[in-house]
């Protein structure tokens, strides 16, 4: 990050509850499209893609918890507020994605024990296609406005989205191809269950990452090191006195919350009021540089040199 850039103001957690309510209502019409669409075929790999998208649904449910709870301020049992709850977001997405790509790979491979033809493909992909434009165009605003704001739960429901149309680029792929075999004649069908096959196994992937990002997050993880370097930047620029010394700088990350902790020393002559001001200016320096951030500054006198005989 570059120090100079404007800094994203803090914003409302009301106004990223509206893109949550954008992804239920996004998962339930795909929901209904592709479970439409499954019915007509009778496709395995249709089926798993509606089951995706009633996971999507459920992942947009909790992810909108998150964002409500995170958003509380600090009470008398969480002092540091409600951050974290956008990490246990994550891992809820990361979870069900794996047990959506378990289903996934289950169904195939019973299909692939006993064959069984899809119908009405056409009808079929022409659903499934309109369901993946929806999932691509809600998935890329959420992802976009995830990193936009530091918000893991956008993040990641925008992600699970944007599987999910991998997971229907797939499938389609799968059911063009049957459904060109059937127009030459030729019986393709075993298609479809080994490209859902190879798509549960790929969104395998997604749900570790999630996973992994959210365990990282509960440990309490420092900020990103371009973010380090704001910070540190920052906090030197307050401290326009020689003698003032930066002896110890840490932070830590909780949901779109920053925590900045720096230790200070100063002449031990000084007054209170003066060693208070300056805290005051590298607090106010580092939230400039990021606007809604909690600094804590530790002063310390410095150590007196012994006078020389």
């Amino acid at each position: 990050m570059n120090p100079a850039d404007t800094p994203t103001p803090a914003v409302d957690s009301r106004y990223l509850e509206r893109f949550l309510w954008l992804s239920i209502a996004t998962a339930i019409l795909t929901v209904l499209i592709k479970g439409a669409a499954a019915v007509i075929t009778n496709s395995v790999g249709l089926w798993s893609d509606a089951l995706e998208s009633t996971v999507n649904l459920v992942a947009a449910i909790v992810a909108l918890w998150a964002i409500k709870l995170s958003s509380k301020p600090a009470d008398h049992n969480h002092d540091f507020g409600h951050g974290k709850a956008e990490y246990m977001s994550a891992a809820v997405e990361g979870t069900l994605i794996f047990l959506a790509a378990g289903v996934i790979i289950y169904s195939a491979i019973g299909r692939l024990l006993a064959p069984v033809t899809p119908e009405q493909l056409g009808l079929g992909l022409i659903l499934s296609t309109v369901a993946s434009l929806l999932n691509l165009g809600t998935g890329l605003l959420l992802v976009r406005a995830g990193k936009k704001h530091r918000s893991i739960t956008l993040e990641a429901d925008g992600k699970h989205l944007l599987t999910d149309v991998w997971t229907s680029v797939g499938v389609l792929v799968a059911i063009g191809l049957v459904a060109i075999g059937t127009a030459i004649g030729a019986d393709w069908s075993i298609l479809d269950p080994i490209i859902a096959i190879g798509v549960g196994a790929n969104i395998l992937f997604t749900g570790y990452t999630l996973v992994r990002r959210s365990v990282i997050g509960l440990l309490d993880s420092a900020l990103p090191e371009d973010e380090v370097d704001v910070v540190n930047n920052a906090v030197h620029a307050a401290c326009k006195d020689a003698r003032v010394e930066i002896t110890q700088l840490r932070t830590r990350e909780s949901g779109r919350q920053r925590f900045v902790y720096v230790t200070v020393t100063v002449p031990g002559e000084w007054t209170v009021r003066r060693s208070h001001d300056v805290a005051d200016e590298i607090e106010d320096s580092v939230d400039k540089a990021f606007p809604g951030s909690t600094t804590f500054v530790h002063i310390e006198p410095a150590a007196e040199v012994p006078a020389k005989n």
